[in-house]
């Protein structure tokens, strides 16, 4: 192509897609490599590069495109997009191609030489009208012939679908997780009722499912997008954590976001209560505005109340103890004397049927777990301990010397019946069961571990009130506390090596409200290896990146060794923003992942490929990236917060494969958006984890999240080293802000149900 040709009147472009150079998952924006055809594609006429919108295309398709010829200053000619039409390729090369990127399981590059050359143009109607003919190709047997008939069937599903879908702005990754659920039932269902994916279709919102109907031409006021906006408007407050909310405050928020009358939005939520999709609860009996909930929270909220007066009301099970006796062998076998309120911390877990230990770092929570596992050890008690995440509960199993599990593997989740093995019908077998890291039970994890509690055991749960809360709906430890119906022991004093430990000392200094960083240094470079808290002043973004990255790809690995996957965590405010946790994973990436990826899209082969995540911001994984879990997910055993890195990406396949501290999950192209990039995450997903080192940058530009809750949590992550980066009125901001968003839930109404309390003690 001449540079004459770079001119801006509207052209056209035939030719196959070579490779994908670049992808941006949330809005199909491309750049590629064309190879020009000429003469109805029995010449080409070399290769150009495009740019633009191509949802949903494969390498070796034959695009047709309309646009215009740009010239830019270090790429020179490019194609710019302005609509297109796709086609399967027709000839060899082009299906030898598409075959090769890996679209279809069970045929890599290999296999695609070996079928295109038995069958030649006619592959693809082989593949799709006689399947069974492909065991004539060498190597292929009735099993590989068959799930590459599956394969093929599915991919044309989704093609179906990605036609269908392309000018309604749904991303790939979306459309994938479409046909995985209904299959070639996919458009039926979208053209009957799309709002029904906003329901059942993890990743698709409401505002999706609405575009895409009013694109269909479905009426404004229905009833299907009423109904839909009212929960989507209720889904919105559970997003901020509450439970429940006035009906009053729900029905403005969905008439405005609807944009109908009010009176509409009355009749779609008393339909949803008849049918039982949402419910009321009255705070009181002439009650004209009730809380209204959705379904599953309300019935864990009724679990979680029912759970406390079965447990309170059924005698224990533990053996006989002489409480008094038991502390002082306690203190002989740790070898010094417990303070007070220590002793009484032990001794209120022996004898409340449900209590609740709660302090900050340093205050003795760990002396106290230790203590009590040696009583009931000795007495051959049945003890088991569990926390919400993995890190918790290896930090547990390393303090009490027992083994810990977290939550989710206590409760045993059984794929195939969709719930958990252990339930009140078959209850954990424990005299007495121990919760760490409690304030990160969200409402519907709670119920689920109560309902799992027998009649007759103890149980004790363990955390720190000032931390964020859970990051699911609900507040449930604040809730037990406040409603006075279990016991409820609060340390405040800091004993022993705690009262030493800088990070201690300034996370009680956060929770006074006292700014007591170590004066700012000016560059990473000048840190001393040795000191346990240290900050960095870098108020410019771009700096603190630099900073960050310096940090964790060389100063810290040469100086202390440390590991930067393992020892070394970011933990930021934000995932937006200059230093916000996608462009702190953009420049650590680069920095850290010791190969390029591999030569795979989510999308199709590229040589700048790797597999596309569904991030805030749009990124590339290869092997050796850290990642994170975004959600639970049963089958593969992995849940929300868990890290690991990535073992291996299989092109053939399209398979990408992650190591969670031993436990291996598999993610086919469907399931990509459950990952993200976790060389940096958020404060709120480092709950319930300790790392050796941690970094965390603070600008007044994330002015919105900083809260005193934040930065204390943040802090109490660092096992040994925390080093504060940005901007030092940054951090005194976070400090003096204790303005955090309470929630609203339908649990202390429900407590309080019962009055019946046990006194409250406080040391």
């Amino acid at each position: 192509m001449s540079a004459a040709t770079a001119a801006n009147a509207a052209e056209t472009l035939t030719g196959v897609l070579e490779r994908i150079v670049f992808l941006n998952e949330e809005n199909h924006y491309t750049v590629g490599e064309l190879k020009v055809e000429t003469d109805n594609g029995k010449r080409s006429s070399g290769t150009a590069t495009i740019l633009g919108s191509l949802p949903g295309v494969q390498c070796g398709e034959t695009l047709e495109l309309a646009g215009a010829w740009v010239t830019h200053r270090e790429h020179g000619p490019q194609f710019k997009i302005a609509s297109f039409r796709s086609k399967l390729p027709a000839t060899v090369y082009g299906i030898r191609k598409y075959l090769g990127s890996g679209l279809v399981k069970g045929i890599g590059k290999t296999y695609a030489e070996k079928i295109v050359a038995k069958f030649g143009e006619q592959t693809l109607r082989i593949i799709s009208e006689q399947s069974a003919r492909l065991r004539e190709v060498p190597g292929i047997g009735a099993g590989r012939a068959k799930a590459i008939k599956k394969a093929w069937d599915e991919q044309s599903a989704l093609r179906d679908v990605m036609v269908f879908l392309q000018t309604y702005g749904v991303t790939t990754a979306q459309c994938l997780r479409i046909v995985k659920k209904y299959d070639i039932m996919s458009r039926i269902v979208i053209e009957s009722n799309p709002y029904q994916l906003a329901s059942e279709i993890d990743g698709i919102g409401f505002l999706t499912a609405d575009r895409i109907a009013r694109n269909l031409g479905l009426p404004t006021e229905g009833t299907k997008r009423l109904e839909a906006g009212v929960r989507h408007a209720l889904t919105g407050f559970e997003e901020d954590g509450h439970t429940a909310v006035p009906r009053e405050k729900l029905a403005e928020r969905a008439a405005a976001m609807l944009e109908v009358p009010r009176e509409k939005i009355d009749v779609a939520l008393d339909a949803l209560a008849a049918s039982r999709d949402l419910r009321f609860f009255p705070r009181y009996a002439s009650d004209s505005d009730p809380l209204v909930q959705n379904t599953a929270q309300a019935r864990a909220e009724e679990d979680i109340a029912a759970c406390v007066n079965r447990l309170l009301s059924h005698p224990s099970a533990l053996p006989p103890i002489l409480v008094d006796r038991a502390v002082s062998w306690a203190q002989d076998k740790a070898g010094f004397a417990f303070a007070p309120a220590q002793a009484q911390a032990v001794r209120t877990a022996l004898t409340e049927k449900f209590s609740i230990l709660t302090g900050g770092p340093g205050t003795g929570k760990t002396t106290i777990l230790s203590a009590l596992c040696a009583i009931l050890s000795a007495k051959k008690a049945r003890i088991v301990l569990a926390a919400p995440t993995g890190r918790a509960a290896q930090r547990m199993a390393e303090t009490t010397r027992l083994p810990a599990s977290t939550i989710h593997r206590l409760l045993k989740y059984a794929p195939d019946e969709g719930r958990f093995q252990h339930n009140a019908e078959h209850p954990v077998a424990a005299d007495i069961i121990v919760v760490d890291e409690a304030s990160m039970l969200d409402n519907r994890l709670a119920a689920a571990l109560l309902r799992a509690v027998h009649a007759h055991t103890h149980l004790l749960l363990v955390g720190d009130v000032h931390q964020l809360p859970s990051v699911g709906p609900g507040n449930v430890l604040q809730d037990l506390i406040a409603s006075r119906r279990v016991a409820v022991t609060t340390l405040t004093a800091i004993y022993r090596q705690g009262a030493r430990s800088q990070i201690v000392g300034v996370a009680h200094d956060i929770l006074a409200g006292r700014v007591s960083l170590p004066p700012p240094l000016s560059r990473a470079a000048d840190l001393d290896p040795h000191a346990e808290l240290q900050s960095i002043a870098t108020p410019e973004p771009e700096n603190c990146i630099a900073q960050i990255t310096a940090l964790c790809a060389d100063i810290l690995p040469r100086q202390l060794g440390l590991d930067p996957w393992r020892d070394i965590q970011v933990l930021a405010p934000m995932h937006k923003g200059a230093a916000g946790i996608s462009s702190i994973n953009a420049a650590l990436q680069q920095a850290l992942r010791p190969a390029p990826p591999s030569q795979f899209s989510a999308h199709g082969a590229g040589a700048a490929g790797g597999f596309a995540g569904a991030s805030a911001r749009p990124a590339v994984l290869g092997v050796g990236d850290k990642v994170i879990q975004t959600r639970n997910n049963y089958d593969k055993g992995v849940f929300n917060g868990d890290l690991g890195r990535v073992s291996a990406v299989a092109a053939e396949n399209g398979v990408i494969t992650v190591d969670f501290d031993g436990v291996t999950a598999d993610y086919e192209r469907s399931e990509l958006s459950e990952l993200q990039l976790a060389y940096a995450i958020s404060i709120h997903k480092s709950q319930g984890s300790e790392f050796n080192t941690v970094l965390i940058p603070l600008l007044k530009s994330q002015f919105v999240m900083l809260q005193r809750n934040l930065i204390y949590t943040a802090l109490t992550r660092g096992r040994k080293r925390v080093i504060f980066l940005g901007d030092p009125a940054a951090y005194a901001l976070a400090v003096r802000n204790t303005e955090s968003a309470s929630r609203l839930t339908a649990l202390p109404f429900r407590l309080a149900e019962d009055p019946a309390s046990p006194a409250a003690h406080s040391a």
